[in-house]
C-alpha cells in the first residue's frame, strides 16, 4: 500500500494548479473590466463564451463532490448501474439543445423565473425564485461544500471546517469575477478533473491487477468483471438490494428522464452558461458537454467498483469500515490516499477543481436569481447596472457564508451523498418540469395550472413518501412499483414516485386549464414557439447520432 501522507511534491503540484486557475481568472477579469460592468455581462457573460467554454463550464459545474465522492460511493455499493445518471444526461443534453434552447433564445430568457413570469404570472415566478434560492443554498451548496471538504480532509489531513473555509474562499474569488471568469476558468477545471479522474481510474485498475500478481489496466478491468459481475448490471431486477434507488426500466423511461430534463433544461445553475450565447454556439456547447458526459462513468463510477474489489481482497484494510459500518462514500478518498507521490497532487487538484467549479457556478446562479428576479423587482426597480453587479457580489458572499454554517448540521454524511441530493430535489422536479413543458408546448396552460404544478407536485411527493407509514403498499409489489424495506413495509422507489407525481401533475394542469380558461395569463403571447426553431444543422445531427449509438452499445453489452 502506498504512503497515505500528502508529500511536498503533491503540495507543489496542487499549488501550481491553484496559481494557474487564480492567475488565469485574474487575467480574464481584467480584460472583462475594459468592457464595463453591465449586469448581463457579469451574470451571463452575454456573447463572450465560446462553444467549448460553454460545454466545459456546464460539466465543471455539474461534476462535483456528489459525483466524485457520492457517485463513486454508489459505484462501490451498487455498481455501474448508477452511471445511468451520467449516460442519460448525455441523451438529455441533446433534447435540451434541440427543444429547450430555441425557446429560451428566441424569447431572450436569461433566468428561469423570468420565463415563468412571461409565460404565467409574477406570483408563480416569485414563488419559484424563492424556492430555487432555498434549494440551491440549503441542499446543493451545502452538500457540494461538505462532501468536498470531507474528501479533501481525508487526503490532506486538514480539518473539515478548515477545508470548507478554503473551498468557500477559493470559489468566492472566482465567482466575484462574474460568469465570464467562471466560464473560462472552468475550461482549466474540466481539464484537471478529467485528467486527474482518468489517472485515478487507471491506477485503481492497475492496483486491482497488482493484487493478483498481474499488470495493466486491461487485466484490472477483467478482474472487476470476474470478481464483481453483479456490479456491471446496468438495469437492476427486483431482487437486487439496490432496487429502491434504481428501479428497473424506470431508470430509462420513467423518473430518470424527469430528473435529467429538469436538471439540464430548467435549472438556472446549469443552463445559465448557454443563455448568453447565440443558438448555434449554445447548441455546439451543449453537444460538447454531452460528449464529456460519456466519459464520466469511467472517471467517477469505475474507481468505486475498483475500491469494492480491493476491499473484498482486503487490500484497503480497515479504512472502509467493516460489516454494517462500511461507508461507501469513503471509496474515492481512500483510493486517492493510495496514489503515489505527485499523482496524488494531480488527483487532489482534480477533486478541488470539481468542487470549486460547482460552488462558483451555484453561487453565481444564486446571485443571478436574487439580483434580477427578486432584488431589482421587489426592492430597487431603478437599480443601476453597477449597483446590480455589486448586489450580486454581496449575494455570493452571503450565500457561501450560510452554506459554511449550515453544512455540518444537514446530516449529509448520514446518507449516501449522491442519493441525498437526488431524493430531496426529487420532491419538486416533477412539478417544475411539468410547468416548463406545458408552458413550452401547450398554449392553453394557465397560471393557476402552473401554481398547481408548483405546490401540488411538492405536496403529492411528500404524501407518497410518507404514505407507507400509514398503509402498506404491498398491493403494488407485483407491478414493481413497490418493494419491502428492511422493516417489511412496502415503499415506492423515489424514481417511480417522481414518475407518478409527474403524470398526476400533467393531468391536473390540463383539467385546471380546461375548467378555468379565463385565468389564462394575458402575457402568454409573449412566449414565441415555432416548430421551425427546432431544426438542427447536419454537424449537430451527426454528433447527436454518435452519442445515441454509443448509449445503445453500452446498454446492449451490459444490460
Amino acid at each position: 500500500m502506498q504512503n497515505a501522507t500528502f508529500s511536498s511534491l503533491d503540495t507543489t503540484v496542487f499549488f501550481i494548479y491553484f496559481l494557474i486557475v487564480a492567475g488565469y481568472g485574474l487575467w480574464v477579469y481584467r480584460r472583462k473590466q475594459r468592457t464595463g460592468s453591465a449586469s448581463h455581462d457579469y451574470f451571463l457573460a452575454e456573447g463572450s463564451l465560446t462553444w467549448w467554454a460553454i460545454g466545459a463550464s456546464m460539466i465543471a459545474s455539474n461534476i462535483s463532490a456528489e459525483q466524485f465522492i457520492g457517485m463513486s460511493g454508489s459505484g462501490f455499493k451498487m455498481g455501474m448501474a448508477i452511471a445511468v445518471y451520467e449516460l442519460m444526461a448525455a441523451l438529455t443534453l441533446i433534447l435540451v439543445a434541440v427543444f429547450f434552447m430555441p425557446v429560451y433564445r428566441r424569447n431572450r430568457i436569461y433566468t428561469m423565473p423570468q420565463f415563468l413570469e412571461q409565460r404565467y404570472s409574477k406570483g408563480v415566478a416569485t414563488i419559484m425564485a424563492v424556492f430555487w434560492l432555498s434549494l440551491y443554498v440549503i441542499v446543493n451548496l451545502t452538500s457540494i461544500l461538505y462532501l468536498g471538504a470531507l474528501a479533501i480532509s481525508a487526503i490532506a489531513g486538514i480539518s473539515v471546517w478548515g477545508c470548507m473555509v478554503f473551498l468557500a474562499v477559493f470559489a468566492v474569488i472566482i465567482t466575484l469575477g462574474g460568469m465570464k471568469v467562471i466560464g473560462y476558468t472552468d475550461v482549466i477545471q474540466v481539464f484537471c478533473l478529467v485528467a486527474g479522474g482518468l489517472v485515478t481510474a487507471w491506477l485503481a485498475l492497475d492496483l486491482v491487477a497488482a493484487q493478483r500478481g498481474m499488470q495493466g489496466v486491461g487485466a484490472g478491468f477483467q478482474l472487476l468483471l470476474d470478481q464483481a459481475p453483479n456490479h456491471f448490471d446496468m438495469v437492476l431486477d427486483r431482487d437486487n438490494p439496490n432496487y429502491m434507488d434504481l428501479p428497473g426500466l424506470s431508470i430509462l423511461i420513467g423518473g430518470m428522464l424527469i430528473v435529467n430534463l429538469n436538471y439540464w433544461g430548467c435549472n438556472q445553475y446549469i443552463i445559465q452558461r448557454a443563455l448568453g450565447a447565440d443558438l448555434h454556439t449554445a447548441r455546439k456547447g451543449i453537444l460538447f458537454a454531452a460528449f464529456l458526459k460519456m466519459l464520466m462513468p469511467v472517471i467517477v463510477v469505475l474507481p468505486g467498483i475498483a475500491a469494492f474489489v480491493l476491499h473484498q481482497q482486503g487490500a484497503l484494510g480497515a479504512t472502509m469500515g467493516a460489516g454494517a459500518d462500511v461507508n461507501p462514500d469513503r471509496a474515492y478518498p481512500v483510493l486517492l490516499t493510495l496514489l503515489p507521490s505527485g499523482l496524488k497532487g494531480v488527483a487532489f487538484a482534480a477533486l478541488t477543481a470539481a468542487v470549486v467549479a460547482s460552488l462558483a457556478g451555484k453561487a453565481n446562479s444564486i446571485a443571478t436569481i436574487y439580483t434580477l428576479d427578486i432584488h431589482k423587482k421587489a426592492f430597487n426597480k431603478e437599480a443601476s447596472e453597477t449597483r446590480m453587479v455589486w448586489i450580486g457580489r454581496v449575494t455570493v458572499v452571503v450565500s457561501m457564508l450560510l452554506a459554511v454554517c449550515l453544512a455540518p448540521y444537514m446530516g449529509i454524511d448520514k446518507k449516501g451523498g449522491f442519493q441525498y441530493i437526488q431524493e430531496y430535489t426529487g420532491f419538486v422536479s416533477p412539478g417544475i418540469l411539468a410547468m416548463f413543458l406545458m408552458g413550452f408546448f401547450w398554449r392553453p396552460t394557465t397560471a393557476a395550472a402552473a401554481m398547481f404544478a408548483t405546490l401540488g407536485g411538492f405536496v403529492l411527493s411528500i404524501v407518497l413518501k410518507f404514505l407507507p407509514e400509514v398503509m402498506d403498499l404491498g398491493f403494488l409489489a407485483s407491478t414493481g412499483f413497490a418493494k419491502a424495506n428492511g422493516s417489511g413495509v412496502h415503499e415506492i422507489p423515489f424514481l417511480d414516485r417522481m414518475g407518478i407525481v409527474f403524470m398526476v401533475v400533467l393531468a391536473g394542469m390540463v383539467i385546471i386549464s380546461k375548467l378555468f380558461p379565463n385565468q389564462r395569463h394575458e402575457q402568454e403571447e409573449k412566449i414565441e414557439v415555432d416548430t421551425r426553431m427546432f431544426r438542427v444543422d447536419p454537424g449537430f445531427a451527426l454528433g447527436a447520432a454518435l452519442i445515441c449509438l454509443g448509449l445503445l452499445a453500452i446498454y446492449a453489452i451490459w444490460w
